[in-house]
């Protein structure tokens, strides 16, 4: 009883304190999941992988002895893995992306196959010593010792390398694919899900810079660009936060999406709201570097589309239909009718806004489409 009103009095101190707490950002939230989902799949990939090997026999003798607790062969076993695998998960998300950002392609090859050959030994020696030290019960000298023996008489590395260096290349693969199509494409892209076109429900948000050609005269080429890529990595954490999958940047115009639900619409206008407050947070800085205070116009619309893989020399992940034209002209419409976010109706049936969130332009006559289209302001 006194445990739970311990409990409850810390849960409600730590509400009541959250605006003195530093805040994490979005990107920093989404990159401490991608360790913890990096370190949670090696662990339990290791741990199916251990139990098939001990029920095939193919492991050493000394995990078959009837004095070993097996449970507590395997506890240390994986926990062991789980903690090496958080700090190797943080080098990858963390340092290696940040020093290899700037560096050539040989020179990220180079590193890359020096860290695969680095992690399986790593791996190898972390999960050797604590079977001895905590299982086995030799002292660390001894353990060490029997490492050292059995690395350069019985082959040790060379056995137990490839199952690291298969784990490592294929988390690095799939941080790559998703570095470049969004997250979550690498399983579909893998399982051959976009080879042949499917149609899905997507909620579809066009957002672009507001004034971007005065903007870029005033900075110049250089300069614009620079002002581009902080506008977006600003904004980007908006998305990344509510669940969005980035399409693609062009210039100055993202596109993100979500799988159509109720609830995913409630997220894509979160993400305007988020974006809007972390833009807001870095105002000072973009007014110090840039004298310039970035603003956006955003459109969006739910339908359905086409998606499949295109190209033959260069390969990519396309989204077609009449969907996304209309998303686009939506955002078009924000300039035309001096407005910052619009929506179709299709997109408000889905919201659960009050009356007065919304305001109805009537209809609306896009580019490209024959009949004239409700559209709402969203008065968020």
């Amino acid at each position: 009883m006194v445990f739970l009103t311990s409990l409850l009095y810390t849960s409600h101190m730590l509400k009541a304190n959250r605006s003195i707490l530093p805040r994490v950002s979005p990107i920093k939230r989404h990159q401490r999941k991608v360790i913890l989902g990096i370190a949670l799949l090696w662990t339990t990939i290791d741990f199916i992988f251990f139990l098939w090997q001990k029920f095939i026999g193919v492991l050493p003798d000394k995990y078959y002895k009837p004095d070993i607790n097996f449970t507590k062969e395997v506890l240390v076993r994986e926990v062991s893995v789980f903690i090496i695998s958080l700090f190797i998960g943080y080098f990858l998300v963390y340092v290696l992306r940040n020093y290899l950002r700037k560096s050539s392609l040989w020179v990220n090859l180079l590193v890359k196959t020096l860290l695969l050959v680095l992690v399986a030994f790593i791996m190898t020696f972390f999960v050797y010593m604590t079977y001895e030290w905590l299982i086995a019960g030799r002292t660390i000298e001894a353990a060490l010792e029997k490492f050292q023996y059995n690395l350069l008489h019985k082959r040790l590395f060379v056995q137990k390398m490839p199952e690291w260096v298969i784990l490592f290349f294929f988390t690095l693969l799939a941080i790559e694919v998703n570095e470049k199509y969004s997250r979550g494409v690498f399983l579909n892209i893998m399982l051959g899900r976009y080879l042949q076109p499917r149609e899905e429900r997507r909620i579809i948000l066009f957002l672009d810079l507001k004034d971007s050609t005065p903007i870029a005269e005033k900075l110049g080429h250089k300069e614009y660009f620079k002002f581009i890529r902080d506008f977006i990595f600003c904004i980007s954490s908006g998305f990344m936060e509510n669940d969005g999958r980035i399409y693609q940047y062009v210039g100055d115009e993202i596109v993100v999406w979500w799988p159509e639900s109720k609830a995913n619409a409630q997220k894509a206008v979160a993400a305007l709201l988020t974006a809007r407050k972390e833009l807001h947070k870095q105002f000072n800085r973009f007014k110090r570097k840039y004298d310039t205070l970035p603003e956006y116009k955003a459109g969006i619309h739910t339908g359905t589309v086409t998606v499949g893989q295109v190209g033959i020399e260069k390969k990519d992940l396309v989204m077609s239909g009449d969907a996304i034209n209309t998303a686009a002209r939506i955002r078009s419409a924000c300039t035309e009718l001096n407005q910052k976010y619009i929506a179709s109706k299709d997109v408000v049936d889905l919201l659960d806004l009050k009356e007065w969130q919304t305001e109805s332009l009537g209809l609306i006559d896009l580019k490209g489409k024959n009949q004239g289209m409700e559209l709402f302001v969203l008065k968020i």
